[in-house]
């Protein structure tokens, strides 16, 4: 079941076409570049296609769209940013941090719509949340502060747990932040908060290893997109090692995590096409605020917290969008 929702916005799209067609037409395509795989990203290009549609713009008559992805090694974002400019795309639409940072360096006059858990203002993406005024503009997710709110969920999940673990990846831009956050809600509850690096799934695994050396009662792991692409290895080896985790994203209980807490990403890209359709229709990215959500969606894996031997509090139980059988 689900409750939540975020703000609402007006505006909204397509389906990839090759580059070769675009250039036989004068109708505006939209970039649409992802630090992870198409596979991966369906749900949530779907969610933005339908933003983009509700704008009032029909994929094949008012606009197209070309896609590239990254497949998690964000190092092949700045060139692929790169080749959205030449081919001079009329909107770049960013998906997750890195791309949207690629796609700022690379042009500062094609409009960007983004999605990022960061502060856009302290990475530069934007002058201000209501007046950006440059060519970016987008979808925040507030990711780091969340790092509170899970943490005060895992410990009511797991009352006894006195060290958790943060998985963390070192590269990700909001990291150290993010760390931050959970250490002081961590000092709050006069529990120990050690942190562990991974950013490939060499690094996953030995972070498990490294999980278990802690003594952690309990894991929670970072926003970085990353995780989302290694979700089947996080969530298995969580499994294995019988450690309850809290994930920032639904994608990851539904492969078998426990529990998560964070923003839809299916809505927040709705939302991001819907200003991509607003800005192919005329406004500009300057003048579009930076979209926040107002709420969040809490979901639930049964199975999984029955094969950990865990109780559901009542408590979390009424507070759940979704609960997974």
């Amino acid at each position: 079941m689900r409750r939540r929702e975020f703000s609402t916005l007006l505006g909204g799209a397509a389906t990839a076409w090759p580059f070769a067609v675009r250039a036989q037409s004068s109708m505006p395509v939209v970039g649409f570049l992802n630090s992870l795989s198409s596979a991966e990203t369906s749900h949530v290009v779907a969610g933005f296609r339908q933003g983009v549609a509700q704008a009032g713009l029909v994929e094949g008559k008012s606009v197209r769209f070309e896609y590239l992805y990254a497949d998690g090694v964000y190092q092949r974002l700045p060139g692929m940013a790169a080749e959205f400019v030449r081919r001079d795309v009329a909107v770049i639409a960013a998906g997750a941090p890195p791309a949207a940072l690629a796609a700022k360096a690379a042009t500062a006059t094609i409009p960007i719509v983004f999605v990022v858990g960061f502060d856009p203002v302290v990475a530069g993406l934007v002058a201000s949340y209501n007046r950006p005024g440059g060519n970016a503009t987008g979808v925040c997710l507030i990711t780091s502060p969340l790092a509170q709110k899970r943490l005060e969920l895992i410990f009511e999940l797991v009352p006894q747990a006195r060290i958790v673990s943060m998985m963390v990846n070192p590269t990700f831009p909001d990291s150290a932040i993010e760390i931050q956050d959970a250490q002081t809600a961590a000092s709050a509850n006069g529990r120990q908060l050690r942190t562990v690096s991974a950013g490939t799934a060499a690094e996953i695994d030995r972070a498990f290893a490294l999980i278990r050396e802690q003594g952690a009662d309990a894991l929670i792991v970072a926003s970085d997109p990353f995780f989302l692409t290694q979700r089947e290895q996080l969530t298995a080896l969580a499994a294995r090692h019988r450690i309850p985790a809290i994930y920032p994203f639904r994608d990851l209980v539904a492969a078998g995590g426990l529990i998560s807490y964070g923003a839809s990403l299916a809505e927040a890209y709705r939302q991001a096409g819907l200003y991509a359709g607003r800005i192919l229709k005329g406004e500009k990215a300057a003048d579009l605020p930076v979209v926040q959500p107002t709420t969040f969606e809490l979901v639930l894996n049964l199975k999984t917290a029955k094969a950990l031997g865990l109780t559901i509090p009542p408590s979390i139980l009424a507070r759940a969008d979704e609960v997974i059988e």
